[in-house]
């Protein structure tokens, strides 16, 4: 790794909240929520007007965020909406989906005081949002997706301390799409059990989810292809 030689005489600075250094970041331990945090606190200090915020298509355009982010299974896009998460699950970030010319998009936010009134505001149509793109209108929240462990008891069976040390474990190596995904998967091939989906999650991983192994009919040709594969000794019939 080459050395860095030092901040120059002239240059630019980043406002960050001093709770954040004082309190926060003592308890990220996820490298990659801190870098994207970090992140949206120079983007957000950047920009003018108010209020300020980041939306997802600009966090995952940049060249420099998407670099920095460690490697980590699946694309840099659930990479990153990964970090997200943590962030938003701490409450240093806040977020927010608007219909804007007939398309979603995320935005993000710090949690201060004044982004949560304009949240407020964006949410019962009394602000408009400028540098969008567009005029936009929040998206009606749905009911919550159910968590991983309430999906688990529903579908597969009784959480056990020990299945639910494995999926805070799982939770922190594979993307949540893929929990849901590998849970369905079980289900549909009448696998119930943790055995089976984390057999399916290490074969996504060595050999990659987007090839096409996990669809419909790749199932029908061949059913068992966890079973003999690499990890098929910890999976029973």
């Amino acid at each position: 790794m080459k050395p860095f030689t030092g901040f120059p005489a002239r240059m630019a600075y980043t406002s960050v909240p001093g709770p954040f250094i004082g309190r926060v970041m003592a308890d990220i331990s996820d490298i990659n929520e801190l870098k994207v945090t970090l992140y949206i606190m120079a983007e957000v200090y950047r920009k003018k007007g108010s209020p300020r915020f980041v939306t997802f298509g600009e966090l995952l355009s940049s060249p420099g965020l998407v670099k920095c982010l460690s490697p980590s299974v699946g694309t840099a896009e659930e990479v990153l909406r990964n970090a997200l998460k943590l962030a938003i699950g701490r409450k240093t970030i806040l977020y927010l989906t608007v219909y804007c010319n007939g398309d979603t998009k995320d935005i993000y936010f710090l949690n201060t005081e004044a982004d949560r009134r304009a949240i407020a505001r964006i949410e019962n149509g009394e602000m408009d949002l400028s540098g969008i793109g567009g005029r936009v209108k929040p998206v009606i929240a749905t009911e919550p997706l159910p968590d991983i462990f309430t999906l688990y008891e529903e579908n597969i069976g009784m959480l056990t301390p020990m299945i639910a040390e494995e999926l805070k474990a799982a939770e922190r190596l594979y993307p949540e799409s893929w929990l849901r995904d590998a849970i369905r998967e079980a289900v549909r091939q009448n696998k119930r059990r943790w055995n089976y989906i984390s057999a399916i999650l290490e074969h996504w991983s060595a050999e990659g989810k987007s090839n096409g192994t996990h669809r419909r009919d790749s199932e029908k040709k061949d059913a068992d292809k966890y079973v003999r594969g690499r990890y098929g000794h910890m999976v029973k019939r």
